[in-house]
């Protein structure tokens, strides 16, 4: 019976290391994909510890997580996804992740001949209504009652204000590669060609820059960029 007594306690003890090395938090590498095309820039936040991650130009990624880890994975042209870490992607520490192209979603019809025909003109949407995107509707719609509630307190609406700002950045990123060709990056900023996204994230985050590049004012932005640039090679030199 004690013989019995000690083989269960081992036993136990076994289980719960187990337990406890597969709960350890570890870097998970990976890639995105959509219809075999290597997605750049989806940002990756592991809604258990709240780390982020953005993939790069050929789709891969790497994130602290463990197994049973939620991850939310979202990107302007795509649809969010929200999967699990599971033991068969936590134990060699790679997995695959496959997103669905979403349409374009148009905020009004615009007839050249007639550009004063718009959707607020024709009654289609009230006048002075707020144009909500695609975040934003999600973080507007878990505002209220009970969802509202539950979305505070399992801190998914800081997710959601977290996702609001990503989607924000991610929209003057588009811009800027509308505005800027990668020559203009290397030849008149001096950024190396395999920066020029790194570059492009740091200049995003300085608010004098989003609000001229928000206005559309070319020439201001193009300003702040020069200036960010000498920052950014002086600070990349010096490391």
């Amino acid at each position: 019976m004690r013989n019995s007594l000690v083989v269960l306690f081992v036993f136990l003890g076994q289980c719960q290391l187990l337990s406890a090395q597969i709960s350890i938090e570890k870097i998970i590498t990976g890639i995105v994909t959509s219809d075999d095309r290597k997605l750049e820039g989806i940002s990756i936040i592991n809604c258990t510890n709240k780390m982020m991650a953005v993939t790069d130009k050929n789709g891969c990624f790497s994130i602290q997580a463990k197994a049973g880890d939620l991850l939310d994975f979202s990107g302007i042209d795509y649809k969010s996804l929200r999967k699990y870490v599971y033991k068969h992607e936590y134990n060699p520490g790679t997995m695959e992740v496959n997103l669905t192209f979403n349409s374009i979603e148009l905020d009004e019809v615009v007839i050249n001949k007639h550009a004063a025909i718009t959707a607020e003109n024709l009654g289609i949407i009230p006048h002075g209504q707020i144009k909500l995107t695609q975040q934003e509707r999600k973080l507007y719609s878990s505002s209220g009652g009970i969802q509202g509630l539950y979305s505070y307190l399992s801190g998914e609406r800081d997710i959601l204000k977290m996702n609001v700002e990503i989607e924000k950045k991610e929209t003057l990123l588009k811009k800027m590669e509308y505005m800027f060709e990668d020559k203009y990056y290397i030849k008149t900023l001096k950024i190396p060609e395999e920066l020029i996204r790194g570059f492009q994230y740091y200049c995003v985050e300085d608010s004098r820059f989003v609000e001229s590049l928000s206005h559309n004012n070319k020439n201001m932005t193009m300003f702040i960029m020069t200036n960010l640039a000498l920052v950014y090679n002086e600070n990349r030199i010096s490391e």
